[in-house]
C-alpha cells in the first residue's frame, strides 16, 4: 500500500463543506498545513470562535473523509479560532449540533477580558519548568524535578509541551505508542511511577514538525486536557525554550501554579533567563524560583570543584529581582549519562548528592506551591 501525499489529502478534503458555506473547506481557505507522519495525518480548521461547537460535526466529517483514505492508518483534525488572512468569513449562525465537542478554540468573553482558564479535573497543581533558551538542561531538570517529587511522596504526572523537539520518551525510558480510549481520550504512558505524556509518542524521532501556531495551541491542549491523567498532586510541564507560542498558549488557557526558571550561570544564559521571567511576570504567573543549572563541575578523578561557567550568577539574579533561589545543579557526567540512558539519576542513584539536590529543590518548589494555594488564580490580561 503506497504512502498517502498532502495533495491526496486536499483533494479529499475539497468534498467537506459546512453547513451553509459558499465553497468546500480547501476552497475556503479554512485548512492549516496538512502534516503526515507515519500514516497518520495531522492538520487544523479555522472557524470564527463563536462557532467552534456549532461546528464541530465539519470536523468529523474531515476527520472521517481522511481515515476512509487508502493508506491513513490515523488523523487527528482539530478546530482553531485563529484567523488567516483571506479566510473563510463568519457565516450566519446555525442551531448548534447536539454531541460532545473537541474544539479548543477558545470561548467567547466580554470585551477586553480574557476567557478564565478552566482547571484541569484531579490535577492539584500545574508547574512550568521553563528557560530563555536551549542547551541549559531544562528538560533533564524537568524530569528529575518530576521524579524528585514522587521521591517526596507526590502523585505526579509529567507533560511534555516542546512540539518541534520532544525528549521525554528518551528521558524518561519509554518507547511505543499510547492506548486511545472512548472519546478519543489519550492513555498517558508511565515510568517510574510518573505519567507522561509527549508529542514524541505519536510522532517519529527525528520528524521534522512544520506546524503553525495554532497547530501548536491545539495539540498542546489535546495533550492537556484529553489525557486521562486521574488524580495527581502536581504536573510538570517541560516548556519548550524561548517565549513563543507554546508558552504563550500554556500562560493564557492553563492554570498554572507557577513556574521554575532554569538557567547556567553564564552572563548570556541569565539574559536570556531574565526574558522568560518578564513573560511569566507579564502574564501574572507566579515565578516559584530560579534553578543554577551546571553551576560547577567536579572531576570524578581528583573531585576538586571548577567553576567552568561562573558561578553564583544565577543566585545573584534571583536576589536581585526578588524570587527564590531553588538551587545548584552540578555539572556532571552521571547526570549526562543516566540522562541519555533513560534512566534519570534520581531513580538511578536516589542515595547519591545529585539526587538529594534535586530533592531539595523540590521540596522548594513544593513549599512555594502550597503557600501560594490559597490565593486566587488572576485573570491574564494583555496591554
Amino acid at each position: 500500500m503506497s504512502a498517502v501525499t498532502r495533495d491526496q489529502v486536499l483533494e479529499t478534503l475539497r468534498t467537506v463543506r459546512g453547513p451553509d458555506f459558499e465553497g468546500d473547506i480547501i476552497a475556503l481557505g479554512m485548512v492549516s498545513d496538512v502534516f503526515i507522519s507515519d500514516g497518520k495525518v495531522y492538520f487544523s480548521i479555522t472557524v470564527p470562535a463563536e462557532r467552534a461547537n456549532e461546528l464541530e460535526p465539519l470536523r468529523q466529517a474531515a476527520e472521517r473523509a481522511v481515515k476512509a483514505m487508502p493508506g491513513v492508518k490515523g488523523a487527528l483534525v482539530s478546530l482553531t479560532a485563529e484567523r488567516k488572512a483571506g479566510a473563510a468569513p463568519a457565516a450566519k449562525p446555525q442551531p448548534a449540533a447536539h454531541g460532545h465537542s473537541h474544539s479548543h478554540a477558545p470561548a467567547q468573553a466580554p470585551s477586553g477580558q480574557r476567557p478564565a482558564k478552566q482547571n484541569i479535573p484531579g490535577i492539584g497543581a500545574i508547574i512550568a519548568v521553563a528557560s530563555g533558551k536551549g542547551g541549559v538542561g531544562k528538560s533533564t531538570t524537568a524530569v528529575n524535578l518530576a521524579l524528585a517529587m514522587k521521591a517526596n511522596g507526590l502523585k505526579v504526572g509529567i507533560l511534555d509541551a516542546d512540539v518541534y523537539g520532544p525528549s521525554l520518551p528518551r528521558l524518561m525510558g519509554i518507547s511505543g505508542r499510547p492506548q486511545q480510549i472512548e472519546n478519543r481520550i489519550i492513555v498517558p504512558m508511565e515510568n517510574y511511577g510518573i505519567k507522561v505524556m509527549s508529542m514524541g509518542f505519536l510522532v517519529d524521532e527525528g520528524t521534522a514538525m512544520i506546524w503553525r501556531g495554532p497547530m501548536v495551541q491545539s495539540a498542546l491542549m489535546q495533550m492537556l486536557r484529553e489525557v486521562a491523567w486521574g488524580d495527581l498532586d502536581v504536573l510538570v510541564v517541560d516548556m519548550p525554550p524561548g517565549t513563543g507560542d507554546a508558552q504563550l498558549t500554556m500562560a493564557q488557557q492553563v492554570p498554572l501554579s507557577g513556574a521554575v526558571i532554569v538557567s547556567t550561570p553564564q552572563d548570556l544564559a541569565l539574559i536570556d533567563a531574565r526574558k522568560g521571567l518578564n513573560m511569566f511576570n507579564k502574564v501574572e504567573v507566579p515565578v516559584l524560583g530560579i534553578v543554577e543549572n551546571m553551576s560547577y563541575f567536579i572531576a570524578p578523578d581528583t573531585g576538586n570543584r571548577y567553576d567552568i561557567f561562573g558561578h553564583g550568577g544565577a543566585r545573584a539574579e534571583a536576589e536581585r529581582i526578588g524570587v527564590p533561589f531553588l538551587g545548584e545543579v552540578p555539572l556532571t557526567i552521571a547526570i549526562r549519562e543516566t540522562s541519555d540512558a533513560g534512566t534519570p539519576v534520581v531513580v538511578s542513584d536516589p542515595e547519591g548528592p545529585q539526587a538529594r539536590v534535586y530533592r531539595e529543590i523540590a521540596e522548594k518548589v513544593w513549599a512555594q506551591v502550597q503557600a501560594r494555594s490559597g490565593r486566587a488564580a488572576p485573570s491574564i490580561v494583555f496591554e
